[in-house]
């Protein structure tokens, strides 16, 4: 058995004993009915995913995966492919949106190269990132698939691997990603898992014009017609139309969801991971929280997919994980109401008449 099917194996649904407790709990706190909605939603999620009335959810670190593909080389993005590695750099000396916003919740970032197409050895030797490359970009998909069927395998494991190194001191986990031309392998796997036209899910992606937009469309139809991944299959999905970077967010889900460890799922590109995730191991989705809607507009169709609601929508285009650690402080309140809020009880307050 391999890591990929072992890990599966160990997801299992969150502790509904717990997650009894936790509601009881909140029904009974010193305020009207559900009163703050969502934020006890998610607590209620919490206590049932980690297994505990009192969720530990201090340690976070939002897990940067980085990849590159063969279909930049079609002129899908505005931006050259070497701007991923250039982004890394940028990452590891702190001066990128993600950098700044994880400082807002004390964050860790781990940058991980799943694939990309430059040389960045030099920072994996520093110990300033994490390698799982699986090669130097993936092939493109225009012609051929993206990857092989192995190296999807290895793409998913890395993620894994990654996932239960980190897994010891976090308690939270936030997924990410930095690829150029990202966005095009993420629309055609999620037009494969919704079967919505890739005209409706496309986007701008880095801002691209309407001319650009339409090309990028029709490479994306082109690629899916080439290759025909399988819908009922998700590795072969990944292994066609995906991206080492996806298959990287989908393992580090997957590893989360085995140690009972909440995943904020981030933006489009994120949410295309988690869809493999959720083929793969359909439990894994009880572990996953949507943190926002971004402006891609296929997101939203991906979030349907996966039956997720944000908890935020801030027009937000970025990636890197940003939306992700915005969502951490919500993840802190719902705990807090959980675990702090007095009950009727407690404080000697009377509630009212039903």
């Amino acid at each position: 058995m391999n890591l990929l099917e072992s890990t599966i194996k160990k997801i299992t649904p969150q502790d509904a004993e717990v997650r009894t407790l936790a509601r009881a709990r909140l029904e009974q706190l010193t305020m009207p009915y559900w009163a703050l909605g969502r934020l006890m939603d998610l607590a209620e999620d919490l206590a049932g995913i980690t297994g505990s009335v009192r969720p530990p959810v201090g340690r976070k670190t939002v897990v940067t995966m980085a990849g590159d593909h063969g279909i930049t080389s079609a002129g899908v993005s505005k931006y050259p492919q070497e701007v991923t590695v250039q982004m890394i750099h940028n990452f590891v000396n702190g001066g990128a949106g993600i950098n700044a916003l994880a400082k807002l919740v004390d964050a860790r970032v781990v940058v991980v190269d799943m694939g990309v197409a430059g040389d960045v050895s030099d920072l994996v030797k520093a110990g300033k990132i994490i390698s799982r490359r699986t090669g130097p970009g993936t092939k493109n998909m225009l012609t051929e698939p993206a990857m092989s069927r192995d190296e999807a395998i290895r793409a998913l494991e890395g993620g894994i691997e990654v996932a239960l190194e980190l897994g010891s001191t976090t308690d939270v986990f936030g997924t990410g990603d930095m690829g150029i031309g990202n966005t095009s392998p993420s629309a055609a796997i999620i037009n494969v898992f919704s079967s919505v036209s890739v005209s409706d899910i496309a986007g701008r992606g880095t801002g691209i014009d309407d001319g650009q937009l339409s090309h990028k469309v029709a490479m994306i139809e082109k690629a899916i017609q080439v290759n025909k991944p399988d819908p009922s299959d998700a590795i072969d999905v990944l292994a066609k139309v995906g991206g080492f970077e996806i298959g990287g967010i989908a393992g580090l889900i997957l590893g989360a969801a085995s140690m009972k460890k909440p995943v904020l799922v981030d933006g489009f590109i994120s949410t295309a991971g988690a869809l493999i995730a959720a083929h793969l191991a359909p439990v894994s989705l009880e572990y996953m929280i949507a943190s926002h809607r971004s402006m891609e507009k296929g997101h939203k169709i991906a979030l349907d997919c996966l039956g997720k609601t944000p908890l935020l929508d801030l027009d937000l285009r970025l990636g890197e994980g940003t939306g992700a650690v915005l969502a951490m402080n919500l993840v802190e309140a719902a705990v807090r109401i959980l675990t702090e809020v007095a009950t009727f009880e407690e404080a000697a307050v009377s509630k009212a008449d039903k």
